[in-house]
């Protein structure tokens, strides 16, 4: 039997970025792992925050940092910079809108440590409406036979799809 499709956190992410990332990682075909930025992505991660539980994965969420503070429970996306703040700061809430589906509340706050940034996300109605639209648009995304056309945009100089777009 085939396992349903779920959406998850970093193709929400990618959403907010480029439709044809959406494609490429639901199809396994994964970003340059010796890519620069990718590389300085996964040092900031791993050494930022050292008191702190760190990747909680729970199954299709899987959440950069977790700590309590003042017996409210927070959990935290640790990004490299605030350029993506809007496909972070959607992430952040697709994970507290799962947390919640499960029952626990929490507090959402995104971690720039190189800009030594702390940012509150709140998940309102309006972005589990968003969120849940979507969820359906990455759905149809990820059913069709090929990726959407490449296409230049601002963030294609960094990007570790590149070879998959303009080799």
């Amino acid at each position: 039997m085939e396992q349903e499709f779920q959406v998850n956190g970093t193709l929400i992410w990618y959403f907010y970025i480029c439709k044809r990332q959406v494609w490429l990682m639901s199809h396994a075909l994964t970003p340059d792992q010796d890519d620069e930025n990718i590389q300085q992505g996964r040092t900031i991660h791993e050494y930022s925050y050292p008191r702190d539980k760190k990747e909680l994965n729970l199954g299709n969420v899987k959440i950069d940092l977790v700590r309590s503070e003042r017996g409210q429970l927070v959990i935290g996306e640790i990004k490299k910079s605030s350029r993506f703040l809007t496909s972070a700061t959607r992430q952040l809430q697709y994970y507290l809108w799962q947390v919640e589906k499960m029952g626990v509340q929490a507090r959402g706050e995104l971690f720039i440590p190189e800009e030594r940034q702390r940012l509150e996300v709140v998940l309102d109605e309006e972005a589990k409406k968003e969120l849940l639209k979507v969820e359906e648009e990455i759905r149809d995304i990820v059913g069709q036979h090929l990726p959407p056309p490449a296409k230049k945009i601002k963030w294609c100089r960094p990007c570790a799809y590149a070879e998959f777009c303009w080799a």
